[in-house]
């Protein structure tokens, strides 16, 4: 497409995207650039509102804009909130805190950052909150770049956040240097002197305009320029007047901007819908709301888009005649060039330094990187025994070299530095992904794995002739603690966690935009809560996935969805403005376990603030990387909760094997090293694998808490650490779909029928069955039996065999083709066995796993299983506190069947976590399990029991009934914790509870009144405990409703629990009803949704059709019912009286 000529040069200075400017800016960078060139600009500032989120997208399109041969200049700068003084508004901020009406709204949240209200800023701002300009900081090289960070990540942090990030004189006096100013919008600073003063009349204006004027050119010298706008708003033209008189009077510039928000034209109606999205939810709209879009462009008084200089000629021409200004044609016309001068005259051309940075401290002194690492490996090396071990030597060297080569040390020494701190404080795993290939990271102590005793290949994690820097993924116990250990002893500025930027996705999406034009909410629900299941089974049909969870893609829920396609085909606008918003920014909020660690990041990247918490302001991860190509290295150190579970095991054993009654870490740490620990722990156990992996006794054990892998592994039988890893790899959507799991039974179970075609073959593939199970697999064929097949070739073949085309990597892969065939033929290998390997490679391709991350994973399996085998009372202990609440009726259940009693909530025994009985067999429920109980509350208990009666927990004078409050004492009795203490003088618990806590007695005396006073209060009924328990422990006391008796008469028969349900198995279940909601259909038929829990702690919905009036089900009662299922529609019957069987 031809570009568009423009007469008049003009550079937008002034430009907002939705990276940085959410609800507010519409379109990312990308398409601001794309268009703007087209439409024959030369050059474009991003100026997003106190933030450089956009920038990343900025710099990463300019360099494709490059090597597309597309000239265009990327501008970088931010449109700053300016105070003239952060002390003297914080001063103001605290004088109107004295209020206590405002002091309640002032400090609500103030660390949420406020999305930008366009017409909130464009006034006389009386809410100190609010009260802030707009400033436009513009870089004119590197030096005034790293200004703009310093500027922005000093914004963002202490007295000048709130709310908003805020600058001030101070502030630009420090770090005015390189950097370019302009006075912006009708929210700008010579705007703020106009609404602030305009009731006093033109002099008091320009006084203040006078002062500011002032103030910035002391600052900012030439540099500083009035900004003209050209719209329809009237106020607009008398400040562009007073402007022009700065000009005159102070002989400074003036520019013109287009102010742009969106990206092309026709884009102005999306953006003011997603305006709207912004604050649909809000109890407090901004006054330019309203429940309708503007008609046309015209309505709204503006057009925000890239202008190029005769669209902006034009925009004056119009705008001033219709508000019926006049100006000096000249001046105006000269405010348009002077941002093409401004752009690429006074502006560097010039991209930002992407040095990559980490941290020097990590390097010793009189040093250098390689050395210091070289070293590190050989004292690591020496303590393994493997010194005088010339495999290993010289896979060291082969490793060193590479990583020096690549420029690498500096990455691993930090990376050895996070191990170090998270091993003196923490349990870490085993490894994970394809570091575990890495003999340098296990010698370093960053993983535990020995990648030669496994066969894992360094040239998967590194190949030598690769750009981008290591992923090395690390496993903590907990990921939080660490992280604030590391930004605690290196600097909240040297450890920055990294930015998520959430989007608007589909179902959000059409929910939000059809209650902005009123569709009916129960028609819209219908759609939203049907599309998953109708896309999800014709997706995965059309990609061959038979097993497994697949989430099909924006596009495959709108092509595969019919009620989706119908209701869009009823409502075209709300489609039309689906496809535009769908993916534009809705928050932003953090990685799970990523930072970026290296020093003074504050100077070198533009910090952000979101929660509370300072990170980076451009992310990095599966969908987007844009922290690398900058020179910021992302370290990911991620929480597993499975090595919680650990540690906490061990903390048991220490406890009721060694008599240590609180165990240190260090002491937790020694016993993992001297039996857990994969150097020292036997993996060749019999019992291990026939107790846990063969039985299918898996309490908690890591990678088998799903029914589907549990199966698997007790046909499977695995024997060692590799057949753990090989069943882990299977059992996935690719190879379930390609029946690979029943294929490899057979095989493991005959081996004696399994073809190999060459002796190298059976040495690679004999582990697994011979089976590619594993991607290093293919790598290894390709390089052993290929003709001169480097192992980085045959890592490199790993991808490109999944890529489709005819491009640059379709003729590598010819090439590599051809070595293999040669190679294999030269090895008496006849080309048609040699080609239908091959073809294997292709297949197995899409769904091979990484044998690095497998072996490190079934590592961690075994470790679990062992604890298991070993310490069964302390593991499920472990696992009972760890599992998440939603799950925690089902943990107990799986506890329950392997022989523990639980004994519920008790005052004088139960503790922090779950505790285990003198002998064994007995779990005792947490304190800490109930809500409403806090730990100062948990603190005093502890402390001062046994409780022998309600004198001892009322009136003891050692405890602090501040933190021992009525509310944590309606807690403990209601949730059955104190029922020990329920003695003959009350009729029951609920007698207790009215007598004690409802009526808190201040004494003795009191408690005797109370006690007479409500003894006809007797106990809980069974529901009312039902209900007591369920809501206070998010348990449901399943014991309460089911006899032992009907429960194994439901095993004994084989009637499973509705949340294990499996269509063809049986059509009989078995639930407990916890909620009727009652409903009509478009008939006006009434017809029930019975919610159901079980002992799989799943909550399902069950649609009950055709009600009678006499119909009746009874909630928190166990029923057995024969269910009518559908993929689509999920549990339904047709007949209550018939289907539905009440037991017991």
């Amino acid at each position: 497409m031809e570009r568009t000529k423009s007469s008049i040069s003009f550079v937008g200075l002034h430009a907002h995207s939705v990276a940085g400017s959410p609800f507010d800016g519409f379109g990312y960078p990308q398409e601001h650039m794309d268009f703007a060139y087209q439409n024959g600009a030369t050059a474009l500032a991003l100026t997003d509102h106190g933030n450089m989120n956009g920038m990343s997208h900025q710099i990463l399109h300019a360099k494709k804009m490059k090597e597309e041969g597309r000239d265009f200049k990327p501008i970088f700068g931010v449109e700053a909130y300016f105070v003239p003084s952060v002390e003297d508004w914080k001063a103001a901020y605290e004088k109107a805190k004295e209020d206590k009406k405002a002091a309640r709204e002032l400090e609500s949240d103030p660390t949420k950052t406020a999305n930008e209200d366009e017409g909130a800023s464009k006034r006389k701002v009386d809410n100190i909150i609010r009260r802030r300009r707009h400033l436009i900081l513009i870089a004119q090289n590197q030096t005034g770049l790293n200004n703009i960070f310093k500027m922005i990540s000093s914004s963002f942090q202490g007295d000048n956040f709130y709310r908003y990030p805020r600058v001030d004189y101070d502030l630009l006096s420090k770090h005015s240097e390189g950097v370019i100013a302009s006075s912006a919008c009708l929210g700008g600073v010579y705007a703020g002197d106009y609404w602030d003063n305009r009731d006093d009349g033109k002099d008091a204006i320009l006084n203040a305009m006078r002062k500011t004027t002032k103030r910035m050119k002391d600052i900012f010298g030439n540099r500083w320029y009035g900004e003209l706008q050209w719209n329809n708003v009237p106020e607009q033209h008398e400040l562009n007047k007073l402007v022009l008189q700065m000009r005159d009077e102070y002989d400074i510039d003036v520019i013109s901007t287009a102010d742009s928000h969106y990206p092309t034209p026709t884009a102005w109606k999306d953006r003011e819908l997603y305006k709207r999205l912004g604050f649909l939810n809000r109890p407090n709209k901004p006054e330019w709301m309203t429940s309708e879009l503007p008609i046309d462009v015209d309505e709204i008084g503006y057009e925000l888009y890239p202008k190029n200089g005769d669209q902006m000629w034009e925009s004056y021409k119009k705008y001033s005649e219709e508000c019926g200004y006049e100006y000096d044609d000249q001046v105006v016309y000269d405010s348009l060039t002077t941002t093409h001068w401004i752009a690429h005259e006074l502006i560097e051309d010039f991209m930002p330094d992407d040095t990559v940075r980490l941290p020097g401290f990590v390097v010793p002194e009189g040093q250098t990187a390689t050395q210091a690492l070289a070293r590190a490996c050989i004292t690591g090396l020496t303590d393994l025994g493997f010194n005088n071990n010339d495999e290993y030597i010289s896979r060291l060297k082969h490793e060193l070299h590479v990583i020096d080569d690549r420029g690498f040390s500096k990455y691993f020494l930090t990376m050895k530095a996070i191990a170090d701190k998270a091993n003196d404080n923490m349990l870490s795993g085993p490894g994970r992904g394809s570091a575990a290939g890495s003999l340098v990271a296990y010698v370093l102590g960053i993983t535990q794995v020995d990648p030669i005793k496994y066969g894992l290949l360094f040239s998967r994690f590194l190949r030598s002739d690769t750009t981008e820097y290591p992923d090395i993924d690390y496993d903590v116990s907990d990921a939080f603690g660490l992280k604030e250990i590391l930004a605690e002893e290196w600097g909240e500025t040297t450890v920055v966690p990294i930015s998520n930027f959430n989007t608007l996705q589909l179902r959000s999406l059409i929910k939000d935009i059809s209650k902005f034009y009123e569709v009916p909410f129960p028609e819209v629900n219908a759609v939203t809560s049907r599309m998953m299941q109708e896309a999800t089974p014709r997706a995965k049909q059309v990609h061959g996935v038979k097993a497994g969870v697949y989430i099909p893609t924006f596009e495959e829920i709108m092509e595969y969805s019919e009620s989706l396609q119908k209701f869009l085909n009823k409502y075209p606008h709300i489609k039309t403005h689906v496809e535009a918003l769908y993916g534009q920014v809705r928050s932003t909020s953090r990685h799970a376990g990523g930072v970026v660690i290296g020093e003074d990041l504050d100077k070198h990247m533009p910090l952000i603030n979101s929660g509370g918490v300072v990170q980076t302001p451009w992310s990095e991860g599966q969908n987007v990387r844009h922290l690398e190509p900058l020179g910021f290295i992302k370290f990911d150190l991620l929480g597993l909760s499975t090595l919680e579970m650990i540690q906490e095991a061990i903390g048991h054993v220490l406890k009721r094997h060694h008599k240590i009654e609180n165990p240190t870490y260090e002491q937790i740490k020694d016993w993992y090293d001297k039996n857990l620990h994969p150097d020292v722990i036997n993996f060749d156990d019999k019992k291990v694998y026939k107790n846990i992996f063969h039985k299918g006794k898996f309490v908690g054990i890591f990678q088998f808490t799903n029914e589907g892998a549990q199966k698997f592994c007790m046909k499977a039988k695995p024997n060692n650490i590799i057949d753990i890893s090989a069943i882990t790899s299977i059992y996935r959507p690719g190879p379930l779909s390609a029946d690979v799991d029943e294929l490899y039974v057979e095989a493991k179970d005959n081996p004696s029928k399994i073809m190999y075609p060459h002796e190298i073959v059976k040495k690679i593939t004999q582990e697994t069955a011979g089976f590619l199970i594993f991607q290093e697999q293919i790598a290894l064929l390709a390089h052993e039996l290929g003709d001169n097949i480097s192992l980085d070739e045959g890592n490199k073949l790993r991808k490109l065999l999944t890529k489709k085309g005819t491009g640059k990597g379709a003729k590598e892969k010819e090439k590599i083709h051809d070595k293999f065939i040669s190679g294999c033929m030269k090895k008496k290998i006849d080309q048609a066995t040699a080609e239908a390997m091959w073809k294997k490679f292709e297949y197995f391709s899409g769904y091979g796993f990484n044998k690095s991350h497998a072996v490190s994973y079934s590592i961690l399996s075994y470790q679990c299983a062992w604890l298991l085998n070993y310490y069964q009372s302390e593991w499920t202990a472990a696992f009972l506190d760890k599992e998440p609440e939603k799950r925690k009726e089902a943990a107990i259940s799986l506890a329950q069947k392997y022989g523990f009693d639980i004994e519920p909530l008790n005052i004088n025994t139960s503790s922090w976590t779950w505790e285990i009985s003198k002998d064994g067999k007995t779990l005792i429920q947490p304190l800490s399990s109930i809500k409403g109980l806090g730990d100062k509350a948990i603190e005093q208990i502890v402390a001062h029991r046994p409780f022998e009666d309600a004198e001892s927990l009322l009136f003891n004078e050692d405890i602090v009934y501040s933190k021992l409050n009525k509310k944590a004492l309606n807690a403990l009795t209601l949730s059955g914790a104190a029922d020990k203490l329920v003695d003959d003088r009350f009729t029951g618990a609920k007698h207790f509870w009215q007598a004690c806590v409802v009526e808190r007695p201040k004494n003795r005396k009191k408690l005797l009144e109370n006690i007479e006073k409500y003894s006809d209060e007797g106990d809980f009924t069974t529901q009312e405990r039902i209900e007591n328990i369920s809501s206070l422990t998010g348990i449901f006391p399943m014991d309460l409703v089911m006899t032992k008796k009907v429960r194994e008469r439901l095993d004994h028969y084989m009637v499973p629990p509705l949340g294990s349900y499996e269509p063809g198995f049986t059509d009989l279940v078995w639930f407990v009803p916890k909620e009727i909601i009652k409903k009509k259909t478009k008939t006006g038929r009434t017809y029930w949704i019975v919610k159901a829990i079980d002992s799989t702690s799943t909550i399902t919905g069950i649609k009950c059709w055709a009600v009678k009036d006499d119909d009746k089900v009874y909630l928190n009662r166990p029923y057995m019912a024969r269910l009518d299922y559908d993929a689509n529609w999920g549990f339904s019957t047709r007949s209550l009286r018939y289907n539905f069987k009440l037991l017991g």
